[in-house]
């Protein structure tokens, strides 16, 4: 047998003010309504839960066993409900910050949050790391809210971003390689070069990273496929390839058998906080703000 949480609270109503007018207005429906409601719990008990003359209502003994029980039911749904509203609201005020590269760039990051937990204080802000796999840092498949990627971002279209850092883009070379000793690399001079890619899942961003652009026509050779750092660094020191970065991430590469070097004949890398565009809520776009004055060094307030 199931009974609505409904006609439980009605039932206590009555049970408690034993004045079936003073009930109904406690709970703001119709007398009528609430006699009514209270018909159909009886009938489904099998059992008369009060008895009623013309001057006074009292609770039947089926009616003073179900009481306790029923109050604590209502105070346990009331409980719940309670927690299902927090947990809402918990969840509201809280984002993903989707990451594959540490956006700390020039104490970047802290700026950022400085700003967005300004204007939100409650809000709760979860950092979260992705795989070289994902350029889109979590976006895609919604386990981020909001992230930092590198440009150009796989599926464009379905994403609105600001850029937060320029930086020129470099190329990593194992410390005996041939060109290791000059101050800067032109981008002729690493043609035959196998490179270091990025997996065929990152999209036109694995592109960008070979500057297919600077090649007149000609494909790179692929030396190894990377996913992380750490696997970048091993890769290099093994003269398995070159790779282009940018500046700020030179590094999480440098730590020795590793150098980075300018490189005349490519376009700067461009760094960006980006969020789905048909993602409307507050907390996003007051993210991107802060991302937005932050990048242009505003300073926040007091």
């Amino acid at each position: 047998m199931d009974v609505h949480s409904r006609d439980l609270r009605y039932f206590a109503a009555a049970a408690e003010e034993l004045h079936f007018t003073r009930a109904a207005e406690r709970l703001y429906v119709s007398q009528p309504a609430l006699s009514k409601q209270i018909r159909m719990l009886e009938r489904q008990l099998g059992a008369a839960l009060f008895e009623r003359d013309r001057r006074t209502v009292r609770l039947t003994p089926v009616g003073e066993a179900l009481l306790p029980h029923a109050r604590r039911v209502l105070a346990e749904w009331d409980a719940a409900h309670e927690a299902v509203v927090r947990a809402k609201a918990e969840q509201r005020e809280t984002l993903v910050v989707g990451m594959s590269t540490s956006p700390g760039r020039g104490g970047l990051l802290p700026g950022v949050r400085s700003r967005f937990t300004g204007e939100h204080p409650h809000a709760r802000i979860t950092l979260r790391q992705i795989g070289w796999h994902d350029s889109t840092a979590g976006l895609a498949d919604g386990s981020t809210d909001v992230a930092f990627v590198w440009l150009p971002v796989p599926g464009a279209e379905r994403y609105d971003w600001v850029v937060v850092a320029e930086e020129p883009r470099l190329v990593a070379l194992p410390a005996g390689h041939r060109l290791a000793g000059q101050s800067t690399v032109d981008f002729a001079e690493l043609l035959d070069e196998p490179f270091l890619a990025l997996p065929e899942s990152a999209g036109p961003l694995r592109d960008y990273w070979l500057a297919p652009e600077a090649r007149a026509g000609r494909a790179p050779v692929i030396g190894a496929e990377i996913t992380s750092a750490d696997e970048t660094y091993e890769a290099l020191v093994d003269g398995r390839g070159v790779c282009l970065i940018a500046a700020g991430n030179a590094p999480l590469l440098t730590r020795g058998d590793v150098v980075a070097l300018p490189v005349r004949g490519v376009s700067p890398s461009r760094f960006a906080l980006a969020w789905r565009k048909d993602d409307d809520r507050p907390l996003v776009h007051a993210y991107a703000r802060a991302a937005r004055l932050a990048a242009q060094g505003v300073t926040p307030p007091e």
